[in-house]
């Protein structure tokens, strides 16, 4: 069997189209398997080593043009809690910065990433994977069609439900929480300007973030039935609920795109590649919508991915798999470090024992109080890497 192609990517999300499309810019023969899917709806709040990244792999160009920077986080204690957190405002300009980053239109991002393709690829294939195995030094995937494709070096970014990390028997570990996320746009009546807003309720963040004037992104978790309750009460008790646990702050709020429920997990992988095959974004990892990790870590695994590509010895039959070991190996510090951040953050969000109040609040105390702890929590919320 001869190879199709140096590297084969699988899912057509961002991740995929950012490996795809920086894997081809590395010279790459690449072939993008990336099915039609629903348009995304969802925003990505990038903080500034992710957008610099893409600036560097030429996947955009100035963010100014169709993002929205994010210059400062402000932390409500909104719970009803005998030991409640101070009100805390973080300002990108303590971190010499003029922001922790910007916040994105998925579809849009998408759109200019598929804009950034060079002309030598990668080639994109509107067709879906049907199985996946290793054939000696190739990976083989077989398409819906029955044809098969074959390359060295796969990367699989089908998402939490990832076929290609099934079969290559990939172990996960999963877990589901009781509490969901509702997203919608939303009009205010007055702006929050580039302040990223989080209420902290019992069940979960209540969070406003900047999408441009007076818009925003709303990113609100609690119990599951709660909100789909809410949801299906009508636009009208949404609005009044919005209101309410934005305690009226912000003047009149409409909606301006409909809202969507989405149940949270965490999932996490043994490795994130072995045997010639990679994982990025969802299928390696997966977390609740806090802290803004989700497609951070994805542009990151991307990095690091074309790192170990560069580096794999390609006069060699076997490269691919040096590569994705190399890849897992990379890897591994920061998905176990950024896991059991946003694990042990959500959970602290939740925690109703009294000793788990006195920590968080005093932990916010310290961040608000000591110019170096907060400098170190930045660098650590913002994915910078020594």
């Amino acid at each position: 069997m001869s190879p199709d192609a140096d590297i084969i990517v699988v899912g057509g999300g961002l991740a995929g189209a950012a490996a795809a499309i920086a894997l081809a810019r590395n010279d790459f023969k690449v072939i993008h398997l990336a099915p039609t899917a629903p348009p995304d709806r969802r925003t990505s709040a990038l903080m500034m080593p992710s957008v610099n990244f893409m600036r560097e792999a030429c996947l955009i160009d100035d963010p100014a043009e169709f993002g929205h920077p994010l210059t400062a986080i402000r932390i409500i204690d909104a719970t009803p809690r005998l030991i409640r957190a101070p009100e805390t405002v973080f300002e990108a300009r303590e971190a010499g910065l003029s922001a922790f980053g910007w916040n994105f239109s998925n579809a849009e991002l998408l759109t200019r990433f598929q804009t950034a393709a060079p002309a030598n690829g990668p080639d994109i294939r509107n067709i879906a994977v049907a199985d996946y195995r290793r054939a000696g030094d190739l990976g083989e995937v077989t398409l819906a069609d029955g044809s098969t494709l074959a390359a060295p070096l796969v990367v699989g970014a089908d998402g939490k439900k990832s076929l290609l990390r099934t079969a290559a028997k990939i172990a996960t570990r999963e877990h589901h929480f009781a509490e969901a996320a509702l997203v919608c746009d939303l009009e205010l009546g007055r702006s929050i300007e580039g302040t990223s807003i989080e209420f902290h309720y019992p069940r979960g963040p209540f969070t406003l973030v900047p999408a441009g004037g007076s818009k925003a992104n709303l990113v609100w978790i609690d119990e599951e039935p709660v909100l789909r309750r809410i949801q299906s009460e009508g636009p009208d008790a949404l609005i009044t609920a919005i209101s309410q646990h934005s305690q009226h702050l912000f003047g009149a709020v409409s909606l301006s795109s409909p809202s969507f429920v989405f149940s949270l997990s965490t999932l996490t992988v043994e490795t994130g590649g072995r045997d010639g095959l990679a994982l990025v974004g969802e299928s390696a990892h997966a977390f609740p919508p806090i802290g803004a990790q989700g497609l951070n870590l994805g542009l990151r695994d991307v990095a690091d991915l074309i790192a170990s590509v560069r580096a794999a010895d390609r006069s060699r039959s076997d490269w691919g798999i040096e590569a994705s070991q190399d890849y897992a190996r990379r890897r591994a510090p920061d998905l176990a470090r950024t896991g059991g951040m946003v694990d042990t953050l959500f959970r602290s969000l939740l925690a109703e024992l009294l000793p788990s109040q006195i920590m968080r609040a005093g932990g916010l105390w310290a961040l608000k109080l000591l110019p170096p702890l907060r400098r170190q929590a930045f660098a650590l919320g913002m994915g910078v890497r020594d």
